[in-house]
């Protein structure tokens, strides 16, 4: 079984950038992809964009040019990096890892305030 951990989440402000981790453990698995979400306050979630474990990336049209997601595969983590954040950017972020045998599992989210 495999476990994520999202890390990085606070409160900044308009135009700041973030960086938010995405932690996997465990043993046993094979991810294929690992996506991001966000919910916002009020609003359903959404897909923010991802990684496959062969380095296709692909990112939401509402984040694209400014959220860039890269791995460290020595950590088993991937980033998020968050850059001209606004306040439209405040949500809970989640990840969640793709994988052989059926595997879906979220992580417990990492709240980010865009706030001034």
């Amino acid at each position: 079984q495999v476990q994520l951990a999202e890390s990085g989440g606070g409160l900044v402000q308009p135009g700041e950038s973030l960086t938010l981790s995405c932690a996997a453990s465990g043993s046993g698995y094979n991810i294929y992809a690992i996506t991001w979400y966000r919910q916002a306050p009020g609003k359903p979630r959404e897909l923010v964009g991802g990684i496959t474990s062969d380095d296709k990336i692909n990112y939401a049209r509402s984040v694209r040019g400014r959220f860039t997601i890269s791995r460290d595969n020595d950590r088993n983590t991937v980033y998020l990096h968050l850059s001209g954040m606004s306040a439209e950017d405040t949500a809970v972020y989640y990840c969640r890892a793709w994988g052989g045998n059926g595997l879906d599992v979220w992580g417990q989210g990492t709240m980010v305030n865009v706030s001034s």
